[in-house]
């Protein structure tokens, strides 16, 4: 299904005005402008505009001249896209293959759902006064390729062909249905094929030597003999369930119990298949058309109703942002848009410790409210530089590690390494008895060492100085690790061991 916005960016700012009805009829017509050879551009017109002769392409001074009147606004294109977005989210109600095809037009394919609205032109017809409700003006139409149905959508509105149909349909409309380049129409043109008809009735040697093998796949996906797939621009969901209501809901006791039995029937799905979601999306329809999206990160595959319903209410009492039903939603959507396998693990019986499921349901509850990238875990690096030999990761993305870490004492030793380790070592001032840190002197009681840690040449463009790191006990009973430069002598603090 080809869906077109000829009016997308004015459309943009009238639906604004739409209640004040009479003000909009006695309003300049409304044109949008860009630049374009060093000159200004009319980029698009409304329908008033359009009516007294103006047109896409023209220049602003010609179009002045004509009519001196004019409401003339700077284009947007990114607020165009925008919005063009935010149909396409209202598109995917009724199909999770929703692309953009270009700055006005949506693709949707619709095979294998359009029972589901009553049939293909059922389907056509509600998505078209819907959207005409919402103030666009739409050209549209079905058939079994885009090329196709994007032909039909310019100039057989309303159209629903069946698959196989698209030549008798094709054969008739001019050959700018097929949205070739401007050199390739021209060529055909001046060819004399003014139709698609006419270009497919040639024979296909004459067509690739004169216009390329492109032009004749597309030609063949007009009438009907190949078929391209769409490239949709949201991934589509492994499993996913929803609940239409015919009435819109706004209460939050509805919309939670609504949540709790999509995540029960989904939970069905996973549990059949051997599987646990790993990230799960919640889609909220609006009635006026806007959608909202909540998504929820497990670091385990999870499949339990109970803990899924759980993040989701920790999600929705953590949104800035507040879930605003407006006039109520009337359609929402529960999607595991990733799931692994879950491998059940063999464990006693008389074990009724579950500290590992405790411990990652903590984790899944602190990233649903402050963020996955703000909780993580810590992995070991293959370096033995202190500094480097470990990096933080967010542990809801972290795959086991292949390393191990290394003990660096045996049993009732006293610890090798110090518990705070700074980022970045802090010269100071030493001698053998004191040392001097944050302005405090700190006289030396106690000290072992050297352990010498040479740097990893492999690493580094010059050669870097060997370290001779001493633990070093003051006289308030404090430790530190401090080491020598060996090329300088200078002394730096690299950790506190309390």
């Amino acid at each position: 299904m080809a869906l077109w916005f000829p009016r997308l960016p004015t459309d943009r700012l009238q639906r604004r005005k739409q209640t004040q009805k009479a003000a909009a009829l006695e309003a300049p017509p409304l044109v949008l402008v860009a630049k374009a050879h060093n000159a200004l551009h009319l980029s698009a017109v409304d329908r008033k505009a359009t009516a007294l002769g103006l047109k896409i392409g023209q220049p602003l001074a010609n179009a002045r001249a004509m009519l001196p009147e004019l409401n003339i606004v700077v284009a947007n294109d990114a607020a165009d896209l925008k919005l063009l977005t935010q149909i396409a989210d209202w598109c995917d109600r009724f199909t999770p293959f929703v692309a953009l095809d270009g700055p006005r037009r949506l693709l949707l394919d619709v095979t294998g759902v359009a029972h589901l609205f009553g049939g293909e032109q059922a389907m056509l017809d509600r998505i078209r006064n819907s959207l005409q409700i919402q103030g666009f003006a739409l050209r549209c139409a079905l058939a079994g390729t885009a090329v196709a149905a994007r032909a039909l959508a310019r100039y057989r509105d309303g159209t629903v062909i069946a698959s196989g149909e698209e030549e008798q349909a094709m054969k008739s409309l001019p050959v700018e249905a097929l949205n070739l380049d401007v050199v390739t129409t021209h060529a055909l043109r001046r060819a004399g094929l003014k139709t698609v008809g006419q270009a497919a009735s040639r024979k296909r040697s004459e067509l690739m030597v004169r216009l390329g093998a492109a032009t004749l796949i597309v030609l063949d996906e007009a009438l009907g003999k190949v078929a391209k797939p769409i490239s949709p621009r949201r991934p589509l969901p492994d499993y996913w369930q929803e609940q239409n209501f015919a009435e819109p809901i706004a209460t939050e006791e509805v919309i939670h119990t609504t949540l709790n039995s999509l995540t029960i029937a989904l939970a069905k799905i996973l549990e059949r298949h051997g599987e646990g979601a790993r990230h799960l999306e919640a889609v909220f329809f609006r009635a006026d058309g806007a959608v909202r999206r909540i998504t929820i990160e497990m670091g385990t595959p999870t499949r339990d109703p109970a803990i899924i319903d759980r993040l989701f209410r920790e999600k929705l009492s953590a949104l800035s942002d507040p879930l605003d039903p407006g006039f109520g939603f009337d359609l929402i959507r529960l999607s595991a848009t990733r799931v692994e396998r879950i491998y059940l693990d063999i464990v006693d019986l008389n074990d009724r410790s579950n500290e590992r499921a405790e411990i990652n349901f903590l984790i899944d509850r602190l990233a649903t409210r402050f963020g996955g990238d703000r909780i993580h875990t810590f992995q070991p690096r293959d370096t033995h530089i202190p500094e480097q030999a470990w990096t933080a990761v967010p542990v809801q993305h972290t795959q086991p590690s292949k390393l191990l870490w290394k003990k660096t004492r045996k049993v009732k030793d006293a610890p090798r390494r110090p518990l705070r380790l700074f980022t970045a070592a802090k010269p100071i001032d030493f001698t053998t008895k004191h040392f001097v840190w944050l302005k405090t002197h700190r006289v030396v009681t106690r000290y072992e060492g050297p352990e010498r840690i040479a740097m990893e040449w492999w690493r580094y463009e010059t050669p870097q100085p060997t370290r001779d790191y001493f633990r070093v006990e003051d006289s308030e009973g404090k430790r530190y690790w401090l080491y020598r430069n060996d090329t300088t002598s200078e002394w730096f603090l690299h950790g506190a061991f309390a």
